[in-house]
């Protein structure tokens, strides 16, 4: 089931999400809803903060080639326990900020912990888009938005365009 998606400033997004205390099936149907919400967006991360879940998941899948198999992924209280010191920046954009598009500094590489929906403990070498949308999901669940890695003036440029969009969203 598609999930709406919480659009910026709403105060949900920077909560810190709560922890994930064992993996229930309710909780395995919230991540098939996000993959789904996450798919039809279209998007390649998706945390539960931004659908209005105070709950530590995150999902994602950053396979773009063209024909290759996709590979969602479901982490339940991921965590990095390490960062390479090298750095790699890309351009990020976010489902809960439309159009809007920034370029954010972030470690390379990164090894990522995390609960699958199976409830074992899993861990991952991830670089590249893998590693930058991975932070960026974690960032969620830290109250943390792609923006505030940018300077005020731009940051709130684009925050005064997102209270536009979601007025003109209310009028319909």
């Amino acid at each position: 089931m598609k999930r709406p998606i919480l659009i910026h400033p709403d105060p949900r997004l920077k909560k810190v999400a709560k922890p994930v205390s064992d993996i229930s099936d309710e909780l395995r149907g919230l991540a098939d809803d996000m993959l789904e919400t996450m798919y039809d967006a279209p998007g390649i991360g998706l945390a539960a903060p931004q659908i209005g879940v105070d709950a530590r998941l995150i999902v994602l899948d950053c396979v773009k080639e063209e024909g290759a198999a996709p590979r969602p992924l479901a982490m339940f209280n991921p965590e990095i326990v390490a960062a390479s010191d090298e750095t790699s920046t890309y351009e990020e954009g976010c489902l809960s900020i439309p159009e809007q598009f920034a370029e954010v500094t972030r470690p390379a590489e990164v090894t990522v912990r995390w609960i699958d929906a199976d409830g074992n403990e899993v861990s991952e070498d991830m670089n590249g888009l893998w590693a930058t949308c991975v932070q960026h999901e974690i960032d969620h669940l830290d109250g943390k938005l792609f923006i505030d890695y940018l300077k005020p003036l731009k940051r709130q440029l684009i925050t005064r365009k997102m209270m536009k969009l979601k007025r003109e969203r209310a009028r319909g």
